[in-house]
């Protein structure tokens, strides 16, 4: 083993040997892209069918910290870019991977990293096919950031977007909202919070290819991530033109979440998830989505949440057990920093 050295040095930024040794040992050897070109040569049978569309998307990822219960840095750069060419209907296929290293990182560390993103890449259905290392000075960043880029391929015909979705539509999703918010503020340990929720992030792409077997009309998906589920679904309604009701005592959450958002005075809603996403369906297929979600573990928790209607256009509310309505609007500011 050529890697000798406990952390990371400037030279493993170099271009030289040390690069190579870093890149070969940590990366390649746990990815094995095809080939060591300065990029990835793709094929596909799936791009060969007249109307088939290529699907793009990149993300980059700076959470803090970088191990938290339930994953980590790497398992997000997969499972967020999976997400992302997922809710648009696209089949993932490739993953590009670049690294921003801070000199001092523990190379330990950087194999955990590149070992969960390959489990994930793996159960995703996915390969990491390139990508690329910086190494900054110490003090220029922060351990480790991970920027992925996705592509996949859309089925000819599918058109996933927000303009579809029409008053009478039904809003699910598929399961507890939260998790990953409420894990990040506990894992960081600033406000001696005890808590054994597990992130939620995971990869969602083998359930929305079965969600859209089972429903063909399918109208939108987004991921609630960054600004969690309110912020989703005002996107979703100022595109569409619709307004959105949801109804808060089917809203599903952990008591363990409900309780660390009482105690920091903040609203479940905007907590960052990252293994949920929620659909718009006619109500005549909510069923059959609902069943298909739940024939996965990430939709075991599968619900109706709410529903499209025509009144108060590009506006979410909230009917409460009490029978009152609150408007839900889009996350302003950033309630948690430093979360994917």
């Amino acid at each position: 083993m050529a890697l000798r050295e406990d952390r990371v040095t400037m030279a493993h930024g170099g271009g030289g040997k040390a690069m190579r040794d870093l890149i070969a040992e940590v990366f390649a050897a746990v990815f094995q892209p095809p080939g060591m070109e300065d990029q990835a040569r793709l094929m596909t049978e799936a791009l060969q069918v007249p109307g088939a569309r290529l699907a793009l998307t990149t993300d980059s990822f700076v959470v803090a910290p970088m191990e938290f219960p339930g994953g980590d840095i790497g398992k997000i750069a997969v499972c967020g870019t999976v997400n992302d060419l997922a809710v648009g209907g696209a089949r993932p296929l490739w993953l590009a991977a670049a690294f921003i290293i801070e000199e001092g990182t523990e190379i330990a560390l950087l194999r955990r990293i590149a070992a969960s993103m390959q489990r994930e890449a793996e159960a995703a259905g996915v390969r990491i096919v390139t990508g690329d290392t910086k190494v900054v000075e110490r003090g220029k960043g922060d351990g480790v950031f991970v920027t992925t880029t996705g592509v996949g391929v859309i089925a000819p015909g599918l058109d996933l977007r927000a303009e579809a979705i029409r008053p009478g539509d039904v809003a699910i999703v598929n399961g507890v909202l939260g998790d990953h918010g409420a894990t990040i503020l506990a894992a960081r340990g600033d406000m001696a919070l005890s808590t054994a929720i597990e992130s939620d992030c995971a990869a969602l792409g083998h359930l929305m290819q079965g969600v859209l077997a089972a429903c063909p009309d399918l109208r939108a998906a987004r991921d609630a991530t960054r600004g969690g589920l309110a912020s989703a679904l005002n996107e979703l309604a100022a595109a569409a033109g619709v307004g959105v009701v949801l109804e808060e005592d089917v809203l599903p959450l952990r008591a363990e979440v409900r309780g660390v958002c009482e105690i920091l005075g903040l609203d479940p809603l905007y907590l960052a998830n990252e293994g949920r996403l929620v659909v718009f369906v006619p109500e005549a297929a909510a069923e059959a989505v609902l069943a298909a979600m739940r024939a996965h573990p990430e939709g075991a928790g599968a619900c109706v949440i709410g529903r499209a209607v025509a009144d108060h256009p590009g506006m979410v509310v909230m009917r409460t057990p009490f029978g009152g309505t609150r408007i839900v609007d889009m996350l302003v500011g950033e309630q948690l920093p430093r979360i994917c």
